[in-house]
């Protein structure tokens, strides 16, 4: 059964998670932390999102991101996850 979509409200922050490939590591080291953290970057930015907050660990991601426009959120980490 697939999860319910997101409720995304305007401005509001959510606390967004992402995590590895059978929950395996996304991260092996720092190049691939700082890889991920210019695509974050390039998301936020093209993407009109706010990044409020992060925690880059081994496995999970964990982002506080807000958008003004509906659907943005979703569309931005759905191209950063598949990057």
């Amino acid at each position: 059964m697939p999860r319910r979509p997101r409720l995304e409200l305007p401005g509001v922050p959510m606390h967004v998670t992402q995590r590895g490939v059978n929950r395996g590591a996304v991260f092996v080291d720092d190049e691939d932390r700082t890889h991920y953290m210019s695509l974050l970057a390039e998301t936020a930015a093209t993407g009109a999102l706010v990044i409020h907050a992060y925690v880059l660990m081994s496995n999970p991601v964990h982002l506080l991101v807000s958008s003004g426009e509906l659907g943005s959120i979703s569309s931005g980490l759905r191209w950063l996850g598949q990057c």
